[in-house]
């Protein structure tokens, strides 16, 4: 599901529950955040536009004397009803309108920085596994890419499947190398023309073409050096089946 899809069906209905809804605010730490938003917004003016009716209301109206008095009170509910209207729209669109902002980002779009972000999503996820995969399984996996391995990787797979990446189906691994250090390895189906890198500073992440039109992209952590096993990595994926 595509963010502006993502977007529509959570503004015509903040409590959608289909799956996909529920998939895509598990794939994104801004789809929850946004969700979470509308839910409260959506919760804040049903609770204002409830306005509960007295017993005595219809005696009131009968014995009211003042016909004027209540035409006041009932336009007073009615402004209240129009200001608390007028608030939800303006949260709202100061959320999209910071959304906005963030998609102005020029390293939004970045392979690598939604590397990093996927990272931070799964990892919760991912560290907790032991697949320990064989080459015969990572291969399996590789195929529907067109690629195989030729060599071992260099240290344990510890996680080894198919994720959402960026609206595209690309494989995750995990690797844990001689060092113990762990790498997060994506092979993304989408072409890029030159190498990439991003870091926020605790994280980094780095890209490099490889054949097939896929890009292979390697997260770790920011002191780790990465070049040298993205280098073996394409070297050794550059098989096509």
């Amino acid at each position: 599901m595509d963010e502006l899809e993502f977007r529509r069906r959570l503004l015509a209905n903040p409590h959608d529950s289909d799956p996909d809804i529920l998939a895509a605010k598990i794939a994104s730490p801004k789809h929850l955040n946004l969700a979470a938003e509308l839910e409260e917004l959506d919760a804040l003016i049903d609770q204002t536009l409830r306005v509960d009716v007295p017993d005595t209301l219809v005696d009131k109206i009968l014995f009211q004397q003042n016909s004027g008095l209540y035409r006041t009170t009932r336009k007073t509910k009615l402004n209240f009803a129009m200001a608390a209207c007028m608030a939800f729209f303006c949260g709202l669109m100061l959320g999209i309108f910071k959304d906005q902002l963030h998609f102005s980002d020029p390293d939004s779009s970045k392979l690598t920085k939604i590397a990093i972000e996927h990272y931070y999503s799964e990892n919760a996820f991912t560290e907790n596994i032991n697949e320990n995969a064989t080459l015969q399984q990572i291969n399996l996996k590789l195929a529907p890419l067109n690629h195989q391995l030729t060599e071992e990787l260099p240290g344990e797979v510890t996680y080894i499947n198919y994720c959402g990446f960026n609206n595209q189906r690309a494989l995750h691994i995990v690797l844990k190398e001689h060092s113990g250090s762990i790498v997060n390895i994506f092979l993304v189906p989408e072409s890029s023309i030159s190498p990439e890198d991003y870091s926020d500073g605790s994280m980094k992440a780095i890209s490099l073409p490889s054949e097939n039109k896929n890009t292979l992209i390697l997260v770790g952590e920011k002191n780790l050096n990465l070049s040298p096993l993205a280098e073996q990595l394409r070297k050794s994926l550059n098989q096509k089946i």
